[in-house]
């Protein structure tokens, strides 16, 4: 494996950044995690867009416009030979000192782009739906550490991971300070009623996930009723459908929430739909490379 750290390239046992850069000492710093299927890079451009607007809220420079960006990642997944592959994208305030004060790195980001393989759920997990839970940890505040932000610190979302784990479960929700259905620990989630599609909105505590808007547009096409708002869980114990979203897990089924059943207890029709079409789009759309 070929690591791309600030234009140059190096086997993954030297790939090597400094232990006074900020995004190890303080999480400061912004990601992206992007797929590419059968040397088509997937909605590269709005991923990489996305990075940007991360960066920005957090007033961080990337030393890379958005076409050399993509020419980067593009030249990751070609040194290394991959044909589907998932792509880190990380971007970090760069070297400082011990202190918090961001002035200190003198504004030298560090870029680093790995390409490897990654298998987020077991795939019988695809075919015959996965159990989750929810924990009591709740998602950040949009007021504190805003979710739309793809920063370096996952604390939040790890501690939810961890309770999910030790609960012995691949997965979890997370609620909102109100108690609303916010997202799970790395994926958006979904519920269908009466052949209706519905997800919690952008702005209780969310991340706007690439794969969600997908299947959003997916759906629309496929001239299925979409609904944007808050979410109880009695909503969801009581839906028909349930399924998770992220560019790592694609589509997953969930067929269990808190011990209750959902639908039939079988992935449903309009999951199944939906996971189809996503899969066609990934094979036929994308930059290439």
């Amino acid at each position: 494996m070929k690591v791309y750290i600030n234009g140059k390239f190096y086997d993954k046992k030297d790939a090597k950044i400094s232990v006074f850069d900020h995004g190890l000492l303080y999480g400061d710093g912004v990601f992206e995690g992007i797929r590419s299927y059968n040397r088509l890079v997937f909605k590269l451009k709005e991923h990489i867009q996305r990075l940007f607007e991360s960066a920005h809220s957090i007033m961080l420079k990337i030393p890379l416009s958005k076409e050399e960006l993509i020419k980067a990642v593009i030249q990751t997944l070609k040194i290394n030979n991959l044909d589907d592959a998932y792509i880190r994208l990380i971007v970090t305030r760069g070297e400082g000192d011990l202190g918090l004060d961001p002035r200190k790195c003198e504004g030298k980001s560090t870029v680093i782009i790995i390409a490897d393989k990654i298998v987020l759920y077991p795939a019988r997990l695809y075919k015959e739906g996965m159990s989750i839970i929810t924990v009591p940890t709740i998602r950040n505040l949009p007021e504190a550490l805003n979710p739309q932000i793809k920063s370096l610190n996952y604390l939040n979302n790890i501690l939810a991971k961890i309770e999910a784990i030790n609960a012995g479960y691949e997965e979890a929700i997370m609620l909102d300070s109100l108690g609303y259905i916010a997202e799970c620990t790395g994926d958006n989630i979904f519920l269908v009623k009466n052949n209706q599609l519905y997800t919690p909105p952008q702005c209780m505590g969310t991340l706007r996930g690439i794969t969600r808007d997908t299947v959003l547009e997916i759906a629309k096409k496929n001239k299925i009723p979409v609904h944007e708002h808050v979410l109880t869980r009695h909503e969801l114990y009581i839906s028909d459908e349930c399924f998770l979203t992220g560019t790592a897990a694609e589509i997953v089924p969930v067929v269990k929430v808190d011990g209750r059943l959902i639908g039939d207890g079988r992935p449903g029709k309009i999951t199944l739909k939906l996971m189809k079409e996503f899969k066609k789009m990934t094979r036929t759309e994308g930059v290439r490379y």
